[in-house]
This record gives structure tokens, C-alpha cells and sequence, in this order.
């Protein structure tokens, strides 16, 4: 992103209020533009990394290979979308792939669900990845929030 992207514009806005005693407060807080360089600091880009990695690992020998295929192209899709919104260079475009990222998390739940049912995976598998992608999914939102 352009180096004077930041994507916690509201804590900047709160910290000027505070300056401008605009908000009634007996500390004074100061905060700390982060500002994001690359897509790979995106806590969101590593979960999603982390959560096809494991599917693609868990799938491996499976033999249903449309389902295999499809599941491991679903998740894939959360990491690629990401950071292929962060490197168009605009809120716009970067909120709309961020969408799509998670819509990508809604289709691996989905046949996350039906795998688990198939017996493809187990329960304790099924969860731990369900989380994972939830996690995901509620971080793009935020991202998304504050664009």
C-alpha cells in the first residue's frame, strides 16, 4: 500500500480529539499510526497462509478429487485475495477482494461441514479448522470496517 496508508485511521482521529479536548479524559492517550507495507504483516494474509497450508496437508491422499480440488482452491483463494486486493494500491478494489476473501472463508466452512459429515475429516479436525476460518473472516471484516 502507499506509505501514507494506514488502516487504524480511527485511532488517529481519537488521538487528535484527545488533543483537541474534545473527548473528557484524565489520561491523555497517545497512539501510533501502524502503518502496513506489505501484504504478508497482514495478520489476516498469515491465518489464511496457515489455514491452506493445512487443508492442503489434510487433503493430500484424499481421493475424491473434485472435492479435494475444490476445498484446496477455496482456501488458497483467502490468502491469494487478500493479497492481490493489497497490491491494486486502492481502498475500493482492496475492500471488494477483501469480500471475496471472505466469501472464500464462507465456501471452505461450508465444505469443511460436508467433509466432516463424509467422514473425509475429523470433528476435532472440523473445529479447529471452522475456528481458524472464522478467525479470518472476522479479521477481514474489521479491515474492512475501516476502509
Amino acid at each position: 500500500m502507499p506509505s501514507d496508508f494506514s488502516l487504524f485511521s480511527s485511532f488517529s482521529a481519537l488521538a487528535e480529539s484527545l488533543e483537541n479536548n474534545e473527548v473528557e479524559s484524565k489520561k491523555f492517550i497517545k497512539f501510533k499510526v501502524m502503518k502496513i507495507e506489505k501484504f504478508e504483516d497482514l495478520i489476516a494474509w498469515q491465518k489464511a497462509k496457515e489455514l491452506s497450508l493445512i487443508i492442503y496437508r489434510l487433503f493430500k491422499d484424499n481421493r475424491d478429487f473434485s472435492f479435494r480440488d475444490q476445498i484446496q482452491r477455496a482456501a488458497i483463494s483467502i490468502s491469494n485475495n487478500i493479497a492481490e486486493g493489497f497490491e491494486r494500491k486502492s481502498n475500493k478494489e482492496l475492500k471488494q477482494f477483501f469480500y471475496i476473501a471472505k466469501g472464500s472463508c464462507g465456501e471452505v466452512r461450508s465444505m469443511l461441514s460436508i467433509a466432516k459429515d463424509l467422514d473425509y475429516i475429523t470433528g476435532k479436525d472440523y473445529d479447529k479448522l471452522k475456528d481458524l476460518s472464522l478467525e479470518i473472516s472476522r479479521l477481514l471484516s474489521g479491515f474492512i470496517k475501516k476502509l
